[in-house]
């Protein structure tokens, strides 16, 4: 339900009323929560209420899963074509909304509206479009006489009812990242989109539904991950799960889904290095490392968070990356001139704060560290951050702060630079900056993430894949590898003779 005190302007918010008949995307349509609890969903850069809803229980949890069991069979049974032309259509809707869907994910997140326009959106209407063309290529292995009289083929099939869990740092991108694949590939999803930020999920149901694809395909549950989390991966109709999310949480989602041996998908935590050897162009590393750790507000399992510096590049990289984190602009997101937004909530505000200030006992900030004041400071906001000086086992290069926050070390070696990269439980992405081709394919062969930038970082697309090495999970997102994690594989076979028939018969049996 809107709230009627909510301080969000049609500006701001111009689908709001879509959402009003409740918060809960069930058999193609919005209902209520059951739980009796509600939430309210805060405009992370003022303070204010946004919109508070129903919180889903294990009720509707249940009718969530009921309805994408009833809505499989037929799902599953459309012909390749079929599904494509749907999220073709679908696509073009997402493509009508830009704007709403643009201002309801800044307005949910803090993200500058800039960057939903410009990244959240058009990467999400680009998944869509991918993954309507992938439904008419999904193949089994050709058909082939391995065994003598025997034909084999490889079908590859939907798996059922998938129930998956979406982050709050990119809620727009990662409903679609984990609907997309799924429902091209013929099944039914239902998905809990996190409590601060489920307006985008909602409208993204909603906006497939108007699009042509059946009730009970995708669904959506909006309620906490220890009631409506919990049951949906360990509920018995559910055939996949798929989590985004921490490493923490990522091993009880695992533990719970290991009860009914369901199928599972996890992309876990990140704590991605930046090294720089010494014949890489100074200026543009700097360039990519402020880019590269605040986007999102640092808010990203990819964000350049560990920068490792040959030793002769180390002291002017420190300098001119701090010069530069001091230019980068905060303010409104719906500010054109702003760069940086603030964190998702005063809670992971504080988080981050935390790290820092525990970090001055044994580091240098050499900028940032703390909130800013006036106006900006009734928001969750915080300067970009820089640290030296800190060793290599401390809490702040090896644990997942996620915020504005970048680290930088020194090394020596080419082997050295390697070793400090790969010296944490993590896996998920990396970079590489070099002018030598050496240099960066060693990078690429010795980094283990599951993708390594060479004079980049953060740039993905859709016909490639996303997923990490470690404990950063198992599993991609985007790309044809994508779209086979979300099918079982059958292998069929055919007997071409007679003969061969009872020759086998024989062969096990014997004469009779």
């Amino acid at each position: 339900m809107h709230n009627p005190g909510s301080t969000a302007t049609p500006e701001r918010f111009p689908a709001q009323d879509r959402l009003a008949d409740g918060a809960q995307f069930i058999a193609g349509r919005l209902t209520k929560g059951t739980s009796g609890r509600t939430h309210t969903v805060v405009d992370p850069a003022t303070g204010e209420e946004v919109y508070t809803y129903d919180l889903a229980g294990a009720d509707d949890v249940d009718a969530a899963v009921a309805a994408a069991r009833e809505a499989f069979p037929g799902w599953a049974a459309a012909t390749p074509g079929e599904r494509s032309d749907a999220l073709h259509r679908f696509a073009a809707v997402l493509a009508e909304r830009a704007e709403e869907f643009a201002r309801a994910e800044s307005l949910q997140c803090g993200k500058p509206l800039k960057l939903t326009r410009e990244f959240d959106v058009p990467g999400t209407i680009d998944n869509t479009a991918f993954f309507a063309g992938a439904a008419r290529h999904l193949q089994g292995q050709a058909a082939g006489e391995y065994s003598g009289d025997h034909t084999s083929y490889v079908r590859r099939e939907p798996i059922g009812v998938v129930g998956s869990i979406a982050p709050w740092n990119y809620p727009l991108q990662m409903a679609a990242w984990k609907i997309l694949p799924a429902v091209a590939a013929g099944n039914t999803i239902v998905l809990k989109p996190a409590e601060p930020t489920p307006l985008t999920s909602l409208l993204f149901a909603q906006a497939a539904t108007d699009a042509g694809i059946p009730g009970g395909v995708i669904n959506i549950v909006t309620g906490t991950g220890r009631e409506a989390g919990e049951h949906l991966v360990g509920h018995p109709d559910v055939a996949m799960t798929s989590f985004t999310g921490s490493t923490a949480v990522g091993k009880r989602v695992a533990e719970i889904a290991t009860a009914t041996v369901k199928r599972l998908h996890l992309e876990l935590g990140g704590k991605a290095p930046f090294v720089v050897f010494d014949d890489a162009d100074l200026e543009a590393a700097a360039n990519g490392a402020v880019a590269g750790a605040l986007i999102n507000t640092g808010q990203d399992c990819t964000a350049a968070t560990r920068a490792y510096v040959q030793r002769p590049l180390y002291e002017a990289f420190v300098e001119r990356t701090a010069a530069l984190m001091e230019t980068v602009r905060l303010g409104d997101p719906f500010a054109s001139g702003t760069d940086l937004g603030p964190l998702v909530s005063h809670a992971q505000r504080d988080r981050v704060a935390g790290f820092v200030d525990r970090a001055r006992g044994y580091a240098r900030v050499v900028t940032g560290g703390e909130a800013p004041q006036g106006d900006l400071g009734k928001g969750a906001y915080y300067r970009p951050t820089l640290v030296t000086s800190a060793a290599q086992d401390s809490e702040i290069v090896q644990s997942e702060i996620f915020g504005p926050v970048l680290v930088v070390l020194p090394f020596d070696s080419d082997d050295e630079g390697i070793r400090l990269a790969n010296d944490t439980p993590y896996g998920l992405a990396a970079s590489a900056w070099t002018g030598g081709v050496y240099r960066a394919g060693r990078a690429t062969r010795e980094i283990k993430a599951g993708c390594v930038w060479i004079n980049d970082h953060i740039p993905i697309i859709s016909e490639m894949p996303h997923g990490g090495y470690k404990a950063s999970g198992f599993g991609k997102d985007m790309s044809a590898y994508s779209f086979e994690e979300y099918t079982q594989v059958k292998h069929v076979m055919f007997d071409n003779t007679a003969v061969a028939r009872k020759d086998w018969h024989r062969t096990v049996f014997g004469d009779r």
